[in-house]
């Protein structure tokens, strides 16, 4: 599975992520900064990527209108914010974790997950 970090993530988690050999990359590393998160999740979609972020409301909403829209989604996973936001590594493991359980395959279409600690 591959990821998307939302903006609102740091770009050090994507760093940790890959030194894991998990493919991730963030919104600023891709040049996404101040984008809408529309455009970050076609970002994400348009590269197969899981969006992880930890704006859960909006992209609740905008994964109810990518499906009656019937775009492509390939899903979002939310960072609840009891995940302190500068605990980099904790956020790290914690979607490594997740990506442990679901690497044979990609998460499902408009599915919306949400990390664990």
């Amino acid at each position: 599975m591959k990821y998307y970090l939302d903006e609102d993530l740091s770009p050090k988690i994507a760093e940790i992520l890959r030194k894991h050999h998990i493919d991730a990359v963030s919104a600023h590393e891709a040049g996404m900064q101040q984008a809408a998160d529309r455009e970050q999740l076609e970002r994400a979609v348009s590269e197969g990527r899981c969006l992880i972020t930890r704006n859960r409301n909006d992209f609740i909403r905008l994964t109810v209108q990518f499906f009656n829209e019937h775009r492509p989604h390939a899903g979002v996973l939310i960072v609840p914010h009891t995940f302190p936001g500068d605990k980099f590594s904790l956020i790290a493991h914690a979607i490594a974790k997740h990506h442990s359980k679901h690497h044979t395959g990609r998460v499902e279409a408009y599915a919306i997950d949400f990390l664990e600690p």
